[in-house]
């Protein structure tokens, strides 16, 4: 284990026991090479997904021409071209038409807490109160 190492601890290992780390200096294709040129096929693609390959020109190009323009705005009350039309409209012909607005998250818990936060607004706007969680099961567990 390097000294830079030394105050990381790596999702899903058991600090102490798994062996260190390996160490990636870039990665091609489908491919993850290590500091000293060993090429690791990454069969791991379900975690941060990289579908299309490491370092893909085409999607670099368009990371890179995005950052030059605006790296992020927060849509607290903030918008930007890419997020009004490019994203908006090219999702819209992929849903029925009664579906007029989009919320873009940017992780799962979030889009989860916002899915139910819509679904329990939903149901007071068209006047169903009843359709509420019951957090009375809280008040009977005992501490």
């Amino acid at each position: 284990m390097s000294s830079s190492d030394l105050h990381l601890w790596h999702p899903y290992t058991q600090e102490g026991v798994d062996p260190a780390a390996l160490s990636i200096s870039r990665g091609k294709g489908v491919f993850l090479e290590t500091e000293d040129g060993r090429q690791i096929l990454d069969a791991i693609s379900s975690w941060w997904v990289n579908i299309h390959g490491h370092s893909h020109p085409a999607i670099a190009e368009a990371v890179a021409e995005q950052a030059a323009r605006l790296e992020h705005v927060v849509f607290a009350g903030f918008s930007h071209p890419t997020r009004r039309g490019n994203l908006r409209n090219g999702w819209a012909g992929l849903f029925p038409t009664r579906c007029g607005m989009f919320f873009f998250s940017d992780d799962g818990s979030t889009a989860v807490e916002v899915a139910l936060k819509l679904a329990l607004q939903y149901w007071k706007n068209v006047g169903r109160q009843g359709k509420t969680p019951d957090c009375s099961a809280r008040k009977r567990i005992s501490r």
